[in-house]
């Protein structure tokens, strides 16, 4: 809907309901009544005044840095989607080529830290945020011990990891869990059947689906490890995912498990997802989210556009990202990537006139058929809905 420079400048959206507005800003979420807003939608200058003195308009200041650091860019799994392929598989196979394998050895852990204690004393911030990525991170399960252990040194005060899990042990779970790892991401793409089709090993060509939950499961029982389950929406996995959610809520504990629905943007080399955000698509991904959440599971309720920590600001001012081999990128999607390093550990961030062909966003690389309108047509609509939903079970 219609917000002014202002608004838009930090971030502020109006969604419309199925009875009401809902106002996302900053500071927090508001319900508006019809009269708050214009027949045009925007608000009224009353309306605007009171999100003001309920400081829902202020910007929330920085209050951590954001690391993010690859212990390998290897991968065990042959995911043909996946933005770090360079190339598909050309016999049909589990073995894309990828991009360079570097891992993170504990000199370059030392290298890591002493930057981040530059780039935090530069923005006058004590805590850190640390994010463990790949590649897959636990092919490097000590590089991701040391990192965490050591990182308690600068003021980390969390940390969470990117997984396919299919490595991730009991013990090696405990072991992270003691050294501050909060939660952790992990992928699926469909039910059982599909996911096993999709998200395949790369030394058999296997499936990983009962893999992924049986680790989860154990992990729970030893460690207070918190679950963001992705499931990775396309045409290929679309009919199962109402299965899915079933299955999952009887596999795990979904009081420990937040749900989260994504379709797989065009980012992987000759991947194409046909699936577009038009149609029925909105209403589907509103009734898979509502079902989670009576299943249990928690869907994180929407907010206002935030610029990211790290590529939403050039020169790592707010967070960085780091390859296994100390270089640094704009983003995670162009870490490990050749050409796309826009700087070192050991050396500082390049000159933006150098990095600036270089510097990519977060969804930059995602490609999609819709055009830009039909996209935040389609996120509006399923924000509003979970809104509307957590509001009418109380939730909100």
């Amino acid at each position: 809907m219609s917000l002014d420079q202002a608004e838009r400048a930090v971030g502020a959206r109006l969604l419309h309901g199925e009875r009401n507005w809902w106002f996302l800003g900053p500071g927090g979420v508001a319900r508006l009544g019809d009269g708050h807003v214009t027949p045009e939608g925007s608000l009224r200058p009353g309306a605007r005044r009171q999100l003001l003195e309920r400081g829902l308009l202020s910007g929330g200041a920085v209050r951590s840095y954001a690391l993010t650091v690859l212990t390998s860019t290897h991968c065990n799994l042959g995911c043909g989607y996946c933005f770090q392929n360079i190339a598909q598989d050309p016999t049909g196979g589990s073995r894309p080529p990828r991009m360079p394998r570097t891992r993170l050895t504990s000199a370059t852990i030392t290298s890591v830290l002493d930057f981040t204690r530059r780039q935090m004393a530069a923005v006058g911030l004590e805590k850190l945020r640390v994010l463990l990525f790949g590649g897959e991170p636990l092919l490097n399960p000590h590089g991701c011990l040391e990192l965490l252990e050591r990182a308690n040194d600068i003021g980390r005060t969390s940390a969470w990891m990117i997984s396919n899990a299919t490595l991730l042990t009991p013990a090696l779970a405990r072991r992270l869990g003691d050294l501050g790892l909060d939660s952790v991401q992990v992928t699926f793409d469909g039910d059982r059947a599909d996911h096993d089709r999709i998200r395949i090993s790369r030394a058999d060509g296997g499936g990983t689906y009962d893999t992924i939950v049986r680790n989860i499961a154990r992990a729970s029982e030893v460690s207070t490890l918190r679950w963001g389950l992705r499931v990775n929406v396309s045409q290929e996995n679309f009919d199962g995912i109402d299965a899915l959610v079933e299955r999952l809520a009887s596999q795990l504990d979904p009081a420990r498990c937040s749900l989260y629905f994504a379709r797989v943007g065009d980012v992987g080399i000759g991947y194409a997802n046909d699936l577009l955000h038009s149609g029925e698509l909105a209403a589907t991904f509103s009734r898979w989210q509502r079902r989670a959440l009576d299943l249990g599971f928690t869907v994180n309720r929407p907010d206002a556009h935030r610029s990211c920590s790290t590529c939403g600001h050039t020169g790592g001012r707010y967070g960085a990202v780091v390859s296994a081999d100390g270089s640094l990128a704009s983003c995670w999607e162009t870490a490990g990537k050749p050409d796309w390093d826009v700087g070192s550990v050991t050396g500082g961030y390049l000159p933006d006139e150098v990095t600036k062909d270089r510097w990519i966003g977060c969804e930059d690389l995602y490609r999609y058929h819709d055009d830009g309108a039909t996209l935040r047509t389609f996120r509006d609509s399923v924000d509003a809905a979970l809104l509307d939903y957590l509001h009418e079970t109380g939730r909100l």
